[in-house]
């Protein structure tokens, strides 16, 4: 009996300790705490991130293809183009030298002033994730492409004064 007697002093004592939370709650807390706010923090930055981009291709897209249609040559569109494209990409902190821009018009693809024709403006980028530094080659994308696409109709009246 007395083995047992020992091992029931045993359960008692764990069962004790168990019951008595002192000082451990806070260590709880900030370790788990800790565990779940950084990945919380981390994914926030990076959606902020994804979503000012996304904006910002999307209205420089939209903006360019309106400075375009409403131009008098397409010397001047395209100019107004890039301009409208800088100026509302520098608006949301991203660098207009690394969007790729793509001008398509239809139905001639080389007259894009014509009359009820249509002008798209095509805009992507890559979004770099926060805290990964450029000089680490890692197999995996270090950023998120984006991409906007925009059309508006020449007017009928486009020419005549």
């Amino acid at each position: 009996m007395r083995p047992s007697r020992r091992w029931a002093d045993v359960v008692r004592g764990v069962a004790r300790r168990c019951r008595d939370d002192a000082g451990s709650a806070s260590l709880e807390f900030i370790t788990v705490g800790m565990l779940l706010l950084v990945p919380i923090v981390y994914l926030v930055l990076a959606l902020s991130a994804l979503e000012k981009a996304s904006f910002g291709v999307e209205g420089a897209a939209r903006q360019a293809t309106r400075v375009f249609v409403q131009s008098g040559s397409e010397g001047d569109a395209e100019a107004a183009a890039q301009t409208a494209i800088a100026v509302t990409l520098a608006d949301y902190g991203l660098d207009a030298h690394d969007a790729r821009v793509q001008v398509t018009c239809r139905p001639d693809p080389t007259d894009c002033l014509t009359r009820r024709g249509f002008v798209t403006v095509s805009i992507s980028t890559t979004v770099p994730l926060p805290l990964i530094p450029p000089v680490l080659t890692l197999d995996l994308p270090a950023g998120i492409p984006v991409q906007s696409v925009a059309t508006e109709q020449v007017s009928r009246f486009w020419g005549s004064k």
